[in-house]
């Protein structure tokens, strides 16, 4: 019996334009009323996934970070975090910065959390786009959530560092990813989120360990769940943990081709077809009924 749902955000639970449609949201409430937990689980940062989280009034912590940080979007109480280590931290930023690239540095597990950065490259739309949307996303609170310094490393003894992420086209993204995997090995861990049609890769470096399905595994654990008991749903490589792990893993019809291919996982339909409650009503509330 599914006990547990955990849902990618983008590319999954959020349509194209960003939202949550309303036939997701009332197969959420459903699944909720028979007795279910749901949760975010994704790579985005706490304080960026907490609007959808209270938004929807889920019952269980976000899984964010990638699985770094259990949080929950109501009361912001910390259930249970990981940190990258100062001597890495820094090692990192020296990698990445070397390919030329822009760092952001999430940091501030047990408050609101803070997001640092020191440079965005002209040349670097993605993140430009980005810290204007979040600091759009928080109003009031930007200013104590999103901040340009003058010197990361100067920052990073002073802070509990989270998470730490690049971002740029996909073949130099590839590049620093081997670089990084084949540098830092078991101090940390490194995952991309790949959009060809994009050109853009999204590189996440999290503590050793740190994984949406390591988080998802968690938050089963702390409610007495198996692995059994545990549907996930996601559209990408960065989801692939908790889809490993779990016992009724769902793919999105907008995932990846090679997601797809893999026969071990079901295939809903797209997130702009609210693929999310075609699963749901499949596998949770039709066994219900």
């Amino acid at each position: 019996m599914i006990k547990l749902l955990a849902l990618d955000l983008d590319g999954t639970l959020l349509n194209s334009s960003g939202k949550v449609s309303e036939e997701n949201k009332a197969a959420l409430r459903a699944v909720e009323d028979r007795g279910v937990l749901v949760t975010i689980a994704t790579g985005r940062r706490f304080r960026d996934a907490r609007p959808v989280g209270l938004e929807l009034g889920l019952n269980a912590p976000l899984v964010t970070h990638n699985g770094a940080l259990l949080k929950f979007a109501d009361s912001e109480e910390t259930v249970d975090f990981s940190l990258i280590g100062r001597m890495t931290s820094l090692e990192i930023l020296r990698v990445g910065k070397g390919f030329g690239g822009d760092a952001l540095v999430s940091t501030d597990p047990t408050g609101g959390g803070m997001l640092l950065y020191d440079r965005v490259s002209d040349s670097n739309v993605p993140l430009q786009k980005y810290v204007y949307w979040s600091q759009k996303l928080h109003g009031p609170d930007a200013e104590t959530s999103v901040r340009r310094v003058a010197s990361l490393e100067e920052h990073i003894s002073a802070e509990q560092v989270i998470h730490i992420s690049f971002s740029g086209s996909c073949a130099p993204m590839s590049e620093m990813q081997q670089v990084l995997e084949d540098e830092l090995r078991d101090s940390v861990n490194v995952l991309a989120t790949v959009y060809p049609h994009l050109d853009f890769t999204l590189i996440d470096i999290l503590p050793p360990g740190a994984s949406k399905g390591v988080g998802v595994e968690k938050l089963a654990r702390l409610n007495g769940f198996t692995i059994e008991n545990v549907m996930a749903i996601g559209d990408n490589f960065n989801d692939l943990g908790m889809l490993d792990v779990a016992g009724t893993p769902v793919i999105m019809g907008n995932a990846d081709p090679k997601l797809l291919e893999r026969p071990e996982f079901y295939t809903t339909l797209s997130n702009d077809e609210s693929g999310v409650a075609k699963a749901v009503d499949r596998f949770i509330l039709s066994e219900k009924r």
